[in-house]
């Protein structure tokens, strides 16, 4: 089974220079963890989390009207929508992170997470392991 097959499609994404504040709604709104954050050619440049909000943010008391560009994650890992789920729950662990963008001739069209591989019955174990291995650090 490929990526294609389990990731979500319809991802709302933002730019470096939107503000926490709007990552912050986006995620209330649409009730995720993390939103991608794409350059003008919507190419994932970074991914921004709930926690990097309340790590990087709140507790260093960064205003909520900065860039998102300064508290994103930039060093993001992305698969492509022909990757192996088997592949992309290794990737997970190894990386110690819950969601992945799909990458396709370089422009963002999905998003692919754990809940996505556990809904598989086949991939219930390996996104189990996957949450294991995230969850020790």
């Amino acid at each position: 089974m490929k990526v294609k097959d389990v990731m979500t499609t319809d991802v709302s994404y933002l730019s470096s220079s939107s503000s926490i504040f709007e990552a912050a709604n986006i995620m209330r709104q649409l009730n995720v963890g993390a939103v991608p954050i794409c350059d003008e050619a919507n190419s994932p440049v970074g991914v921004v989390t709930d926690r990097d909000i309340v790590l990087r943010s709140v507790a260093n008391n960064v205003h909520k009207n900065e860039n998102v560009g300064s508290i994103m994650s930039s060093n993001i890992v992305t698969v492509s929508p022909d990757t192996d789920v088997h592949e992309a729950a290794r990737l997970m662990a190894k990386h110690q992170i819950r969601r992945l963008p799909v990458v396709e001739n370089g422009k963002l069209v999905g998003i692919v997470s754990l809940g996505d591989l556990a809904v598989e019955k086949i991939h219930v174990d390996e996104a189990g392991n996957a949450l294991s291995d995230i969850s020790k650090e």
